[in-house]
């Protein structure tokens, strides 16, 4: 499997970059897209080896409850929730996402 991992990392890195700003999508969804049904571990390990610097919109990746999966007192917490809600995104009293409103 490992000679076939680049090839995951790029169908998962392209269905992640069509995610329209203001839209979230869950991992599991994700990995669908990709033609890796129930692999959304996968689609985690993937956006972990992107580059720090890269234009591909990781955050933009939520669990299926609508909640962000990075611990809550790490700086990619504060990252991500801070694009999201600059793309206009609200987060709930409960600290989720609406996922009827805002998935895509």
């Amino acid at each position: 499997m490992a000679a076939s991992e680049p090839d995951f990392n790029q169908r998962i890195w392209q269905v992640v970059a069509a995610v329209p700003a203001g839209k979230v999508t869950t991992y599991g969804t994700v990995a669908a897209r990709a033609g890796l049904p129930r692999a959304a571990r996968r689609v985690g390990a993937a956006l972990q080896v992107l580059p720090a610097d890269t234009q591909i919109p990781w955050h933009r990746i939520v669990n299926a409850q609508g909640r962000l999966s990075l611990p809550r007192d790490s700086l990619a917490y504060r990252t991500q929730r801070s694009r999201l809600e600059d793309e206009g995104i609200a987060f709930r009293p409960n600290d989720s996402i609406d996922l009827r409103q805002y998935g895509w």
